[in-house]
């Protein structure tokens, strides 16, 4: 090789060094200087060509959009393959494109396009144009979706929830953007709302404490007790899914954009003309609408409910539950007892409207009358004996018996026994009647000692002689003289000196009407008898001895 020829090679070598060659696994710019065979040929320059099929260069509806002269960006996978051609791939480098532009949307937190093209396990497969996301089946839309066929194949925006370029994988949602959208829209609507407005809206949802409205792209909620000012029981019974309703706006929620409906509001308030239409006293039908432990609710008219309080359901029915005297939508009389505007409180009697048993009893029924009834239950302090309309008479234990302790009179009856007493007093204000069964017989005691009183000398007959005095009648009146009774010298106090069937004269010591016994004694007589004497025919002290003074006592009697 000749010296100028040396030095030809150098140089050319030298610049084909200096060429600055493209690098494998990047993407370089090529021009179409051919297309055949289904296949474009690009120039990628560096006097390297490569082929690409005509599908990488296909757009989702399948048509290859390319033509010779474009200008086009390849993946240089190799600078040159067995062929001696470069080796490049248009799908690579759209990949790679659609990752950087993907990564910078990513980063901005911007949306990108994209279509969904394939349905996966659990989701569906979108492209973003060079890159394949996946959609779970949750972010595809705020609600579930049935059916997602008409969203397939549609180019439509998305959010990038995760993305990894390493292992290739990219999550996207549909829902977010759906939720952007509705959060912007439900900011408009609310934007144009204020509290107090009336607006239509549909019925979308029921559940048990209200009803959500739609009001042109935003809820609100419309709660059970902003329904009606009656009772509802449940919201179905007076809305249906669908249905257009008139509301109110009551309250908006800046912060959360929550909405609260009423439809009541747009009605007149019945609680303004209560106190005209309920005075006091008065009595009106209504309808039982709840049933609780302390009483009854009754609706006197549409919004308008008043508590009859347990207390004031029955006369008689004290410690009864209220379900064993109304039942819920019967119709009742009640008497408006106390009204209360500012807390929206009626109070209403039931029994009020009936009269008071004990009042109707005292006219019907005048001390000394007799009754007739079932004995209700039997006390240690005596019977209750039931009356007319449900009430309850008592019978003392005092009251049972004129010859019986009531302790004792009182073993004679049985529960659910039927008998007759006497009214002995009505306390209406009490709610109490006192009755006597004794009283319907005759008081054989005082029969028996009418007339007699302390000091009196009565003659009885002597019916029994015991060891410490004698059993004495009188009228029927059993007594005891107890044996220091039976005279004043003790030498003559003793029983056996009297017989059965005898009669003797006794001084009245005691008459005690509860204990019905007669306190006798002849020693009492003999007193009494001496000392009548003694003032009558002169005094020892005269120089009369008792003997004289007692013989001219007695010569006085038989004269």
């Amino acid at each position: 090789m000749t010296m100028n020829a040396m030095e030809e090679f150098e140089a050319l070598l030298a610049e084909s060094l200096e060429i600055d060659t493209p690098q494998e696994g990047t993407v370089v710019k090529g021009r179409v200087i051919a297309i055949e065979a289904g296949q474009a040929i690009i120039d990628v320059g560096y006097k390297m060509e490569g082929r690409v099929d005509l599908k990488e260069f296909a757009d989702l509806a399948g048509t290859a959009d390319v033509s010779v002269g474009d200008e086009v960006e390849v993946f240089l996978d190799r600078v040159e393959n067995a062929r001696g051609e470069a080796q490049i791939s248009r799908d690579k480098a759209k990949r790679e494109e659609a990752w950087d532009r993907l990564e910078r949307a990513y980063a901005d937190e911007s949306r990108v396009d994209g279509a969904i093209f394939g349905r996966v396990k659990g989701g569906f497969t979108v492209d973003l144009g060079g890159a394949v996301a996946f959609l779970p089946g949750s972010q595809v839309d705020v609600r579930p979706v049935r059916d997602a066929g008409p969203l397939m194949g549609l180019k439509q925006p998305f959010q990038i929830l995760k993305m990894d370029r390493r292992r290739g994988n990219i999550v996207v949602s549909r829902r977010a953007i759906l939720e952007e959208s509705r959060a912007e829209q439900r900011a408009e609507v609310i934007g144009n709302l204020s509290e107090g407005q009336s607006i239509d809206g549909v019925v979308k949802n029921i559940t048990e404490y209200g009803a959500f409205v739609d009001l042109g792209g935003v809820d609100g909620l419309l709660h059970v007790t902003d329904m009606a000012w009656r009772r509802v029981n449940h919201p179905s019974e007076i809305l249906a899914i669908g249905e257009t309703v008139k509301v109110q706006v009551i309250k908006i929620n800046k912060e959360t954009h929550r909405i609260s409906l009423g439809m009541k509001q747009l009605q007149s308030d019945p609680w303004d003309a209560v106190e005209s239409a309920y005075p006091l006293n008065s009595v009106h039908k209504g309808r039982v609408t709840n049933i609780t432990d302390y009483g009854a609710f009754v609706e006197l008219e549409a919004g308008v409910e008043g508590l009859v309080h347990v207390s004031e359901m029955s006369w008689t029915k004290k410690n009864v539950h209220p379900g064993k005297i109304v039942s819920t939508s019967q119709e009742v009389d009640v008497m408006v007892l106390e009204i209360d505007s500012a807390k929206r409180r009626v109070s209403l009697g039931l029994k009020q409207t009936q009269r008071n048993p004990w009042e109707v009893f005292a006219e019907t029924h005048p001390v000394g009358s007799g009754i007739e009834g079932e004995v209700k239950n039997i006390t240690e302090f005596g019977l209750f004996i039931g009356l007319d309309n449900d009430i309850d008479g008592m019978v003392h234990l005092s009251d049972l018996s004129w010859d019986q302790r009531g302790e004792e009179a009182i073993q004679n009856y049985r529960k659910g026994d039927t008998v007759q007493a006497a009214v002995t007093e009505v306390d209406v204000e009490k709610e109490r009647i006192s009755l006597s069964i004794k009283a319907l017989g005759d008081d054989t005691f005082s029969d028996a000692v009418d007339g007699v009183k302390r000091g009196s000398i009565i003659t009885v007959a002597i019916t029994a002689i015991e060891e410490g005095g004698i059993e004495v009648d009188y009228n029927g009146m059993k007594s005891f003289i107890r044996r220091s009774d039976l005279s004043r010298d003790r030498a003559d106090q003793r029983p056996e000196r009297f017989s059965v069937g005898d009669k003797v004269d006794a001084r009245v010591t005691n008459v005690d009407s509860k204990t019905r016994r007669l306190g006798l004694s002849i020693k009492a007589r003999e007193i009494a008898e001496e000392k009548e004497a003694v003032e009558q025919y002169g005094s020892s002290d005269s120089g009369a001895s008792l003997g004289d003074i007692l013989g001219a006592a007695l010569k006085g009697d038989k004269n």
